[in-house]
């Protein structure tokens, strides 16, 4: 072996090493910054270490490939809002699948075309990848659809999991006759039944489950490069995806277990067990400003509850200024943080992080649940379905069974809203009606920001 693929591999080495050690940095707020980088600079090693390997062909093109898909992604990656970075999140997941799904559809024309029989093992995993990778594009894309509003949140019809089924057994043989004839049609069939299978599986899938299918599509897509990386025999590949998949793995299993839920119930089944849902009575209790603020500064406890709609406010840096407000006058202030609040996983603590939140300042669900009773007032600022309690009390819910947070156990509860509207889930919220429950209406910034005015006030100033 000449010193060019030794160092190609070695190169592959340290690459899955920088890879390895920023998903562990990446477990930790304090260090999920420098594990990105460090994971970055995993994939420029490996990238241009792919640029050495010998015999590698069209190389114009794709170091063309490389620099446009570069300057989209800078562009793109700044403009984003905070907002929207699920859907970037869901629309970059599946392009990585999509990636490997036309490597496999690539090496699969390609030996029907040569007339080369590799071996099966090389042709299985082929046709595997594929198969996941054409599943994660198209269901990941739905999902990008739905988080942008574009798509209905859910959409079912009668007879549904059975023609899923048989469209993916359908997908099933055309794969294995590809395996053992690999005819062009046979292929491009396969394909073609690949990617309906995932539109098919997300579009029943309602919004409350969503941050767990963006975990699940994250590990199918790590798996579909690892498969295709052992068939272009690319030790970069095959580790980097084993290590997605394995992380998305363990990512969706805790997201599934934080909302009660199993994987299969997310993707074959819905919330609650239908029915017609209890009707909600009562009204719900409008708040001025000043009371609220008047009743902040002089409790002795305050949990803040953030949800999508302080995202859509961009209302982090103004909580922050309340927070720092109250905890000069001496009130002890947690977050409360559910771990499918907003649109994906971890999505308020990025917010948080970057309105510059300590991180012993935000809680869990299962830690900060048993502090409510003792809770003087909890501020629940865009957060909907997370907090309602008909999760616990209506078995016809659409969320029964779903973990929440237990606001309504608090002696006093505020509620920032823009208006009346249902949450993502497209349910009334029982804890907007609660007696101990006040709505102060309006954007979510404008009314923190008058909050600080109006704390101010009450210090007279100061």
């Amino acid at each position: 072996m000449s010193w060019l693929p030794m160092l190609v591999k070695a190169s592959y080495f340290a690459a899955a090493l920088l890879f390895i050690l920023g998903i562990k940095r990446m477990a930790s707020p304090v260090t999920a910054r420098s594990g990105i980088q460090w994971a970055g600079a995993g994939m420029v090693v490996a990238t241009v270490a792919t640029f050495a390997v010998p015999g590698l062909h069209n190389l114009p093109l794709i170091a063309l490939a490389v620099v446009l898909g570069t300057a989209v992604a800078w562009w793109s990656g700044k403009r984003v809002a905070m907002t929207d970075m699920p859907q970037m999140v869901a629309l970059y997941n599946g392009l990585g699948g999509g990636s490997a799904a036309a490597i496999g559809a690539v090496e699969l024309l390609r030996f029907s075309d040569a007339g080369v029989a590799p071996s099966q093992t090389a042709l299985v995993l082929a046709v595997v990848g594929a198969l996941i990778g054409s599943v994660s594009l198209t269901g990941s894309v739905i999902a990008w659809a739905k988080l942008d509003g574009r798509l209905d949140k859910r959409f079912t019809f009668p007879g549904q999991q059975a023609f899923n089924g048989l469209v993916f057994l359908v997908a099933v043989a055309l794969g294995a006759l590809a395996v053992y004839g690999l005819q062009q049609p046979v292929i491009i069939g396969f394909f073609v039944a690949a990617l309906a299978v995932g539109i098919l599986m997300t579009l029943p899938i309602g919004g409350a489950d969503m941050p767990v299918v963006i975990s699940l599509y994250n590990a199918l897509t790590g798996l579909a490069v690892a498969f295709e990386g052992y068939v272009l025999q690319n030790e970069a590949l095959i580790i980097a995806g084993m290590v997605v998949g394995a992380a998305g793995t363990m990512l969706t299993q805790l997201m599934a277990k934080a909302m009660n839920r199993s994987i299969a119930s997310v993707l074959f089944g819905s919330f609650g067990a239908g029915g017609e849902a209890k009707e909600i009575t009562g009204a719900q209790k409008p708040i001025e400003a000043g009371d609220v603020a008047a009743m902040m500064a002089y409790a002795e406890r305050v949990v803040i509850v953030p949800g999508y709609g302080m995202a859509v406010a961009q209302a982090q840096h103004k909580v922050w200024e309340l927070t720092q407000a109250l905890l000069k006058r001496g009130v002890k202030v947690k977050f409360a943080i559910h771990p499918v609040a907003g649109r994906m996983p971890g999505h308020m603590n990025v917010l948080l992080a970057e309105a510059g939140v300590p991180y012993d300042l935000i809680a869990d669900m299962d830690d900060i649940n048993p502090e409510f009773p003792t809770t003087d007032v909890s501020l629940v600022i865009g957060a909907n379905d997370v907090v309602n309690p008909v999760a616990k009390t209506d078995p016809a819910s659409p969320i029964y069974g779903m973990p929440i947070l237990d606001v309504s156990a608090s002696k006093n509860t505020i509620v920032i809203k823009r208006g009346k509207g249902t949450g993502f889930a497209g349910i009334e919220n029982a804890l907007f009606y609660a007696d101990n429950t006040r709505m102060l209406y309006g954007d979510g910034a404008a009314a923190v920001a008058q909050l600080v005015a109006e704390l101010k006030a009450v210090d007279g100033g100061h």
